[in-house]
């Protein structure tokens, strides 16, 4: 499956822990729910400033998400990952439109999610090699409570 040794090296690299096949799947369903999060908000905002078009300023992001989203541009991963990220950033819901420019900058939203992900599992566990389904699931609780 394309992806899996990009997905493994990174999570290495970012959270110090080892993914499998199994994973991508797993990774593949934490990206469609924050795509969906996302756009909901970013089009939430939009149309509160009176826009149909979900602009950069419209995302939400965080201190917190802007710092990883730096992190994950030091990476010696992360151009792999945008590739990744690409090809699994599926469509938002139809009734959400990004812009150009917008679409630029969720590639490295969804890097410094990816970081993030990555992190919380040692966060969760701190001496998992592996990720679990179950620390899987815990992530994506911890993720649901904040964004």
């Amino acid at each position: 499956m394309a992806g899996i040794p990009e997905l493994e090296r990174f999570f290495r690299e970012a959270g110090g822990v080892d993914v499998d096949k199994a994973d991508l799947d797993r990774y593949r369903a934490f990206v469609d729910e924050k795509v969906d999060d996302i756009a909901i908000a970013g089009r939430d905002s939009a149309r509160w400033n009176n826009r149909d078009v979900i602009a950069p300023q419209d995302l939400p992001i965080t201190k917190g998400l802007q710092e990883r989203m730096r992190e994950f541009a030091k990476l010696d991963t992360s151009d792999d990952m945008r590739e990744v990220i690409g090809q699994n950033l599926r469509r938002p819901p139809d009734d959400v439109t990004f812009g150009d420019e917008t679409e630029g900058v969720l590639t490295e939203v969804f890097g410094g999610l990816s970081l993030a992900l990555a992190r919380s599992f040692r966060i969760i566990d701190p001496e998992v090699p592996n990720p679990s389904s179950a620390h899987w699931d815990r992530a994506f609780e911890l993720f649901r409570m904040v964004t």
